[in-house]
């Protein structure tokens, strides 16, 4: 397929969100609280939904007050669990990934978990909306007729109880769904290289 046509398809279909991120500007606050009980009716069955008896709450105030805030520390055996592989802790589905800090308040990485539903939900969500707001704004952009360089961490991902953690930026990367993977560069083996040297290298062999 001729690079202007793909430029041309994948712009009208980012721009097809835009009427949608509208009305998230219009009603932030309903949009926000349409999000949290869908994410306490995900997790309602789920031993962390069960013990703060998320299918009785009824608005955020009732959220604020029956969900304590809490630390890492106060979680961290549950999170160890499903690093090993047990699901409906924090989530119906078992947790595959998780992203590792660089332990910022202990001399230990915490393991923070990310859903398959985060991954697409969430941080690729976020990237596809930032493409259509761009887009919107430029609407001559040939922005697809090219690639886009990324540069992510450099930190590789383990394999671990089957489960895998790393970088969440490496998470990102080894997980991108097939149109970004196109019309990006460098290439995945590239760009989660651990040695900066080797990867600028590669990246301009490519």
């Amino acid at each position: 397929m001729p690079i202007p046509i793909v430029n041309s398809i994948a712009s009208w279909f980012l721009k097809k969100r835009f009427h949608q991120i509208e009305l998230f500007l219009k009603y932030p606050n309903e949009v926000q609280n349409e999000l949290l009980f869908h994410l306490l009716k995900t997790a309602k069955d789920t031993e962390i939904g069960k013990t703060y008896d998320f299918a009785s709450i009824k608005n955020y105030e009732h959220y604020r007050n029956t969900v304590p805030i809490v630390s890492y520390e106060d979680v961290k055996t549950n999170i160890e669990r499903s690093r090993s592989g047990e699901s409906n802790i924090f989530w119906p589905n078992a947790i595959r990934w998780f992203a590792k800090s660089s332990g910022t308040t202990s001399a230990k990485s915490k393991f923070i978990p990310v859903s398959s539903e985060s991954l697409e939900d969430c941080h690729y969500a976020a990237s596809k909306d930032l493409l259509c707001m761009y887009l919107n704004n430029n609407e001559d952009s040939q922005l697809f007729t090219g690639k886009s360089l990324r540069l992510g961490g450099s930190k590789e991902l383990y394999k671990e109880n089957g489960t895998v953690f790393g970088d969440l930026s490496a998470i990102l990367i080894d997980n991108m769904p097939f149109w970004a993977e196109f019309s990006s560069t460098p290439s995945s083996k590239v760009s989660l290289m651990s040695d900066w040297e080797h990867k600028m290298d590669a990246i301009v062999a490519e």
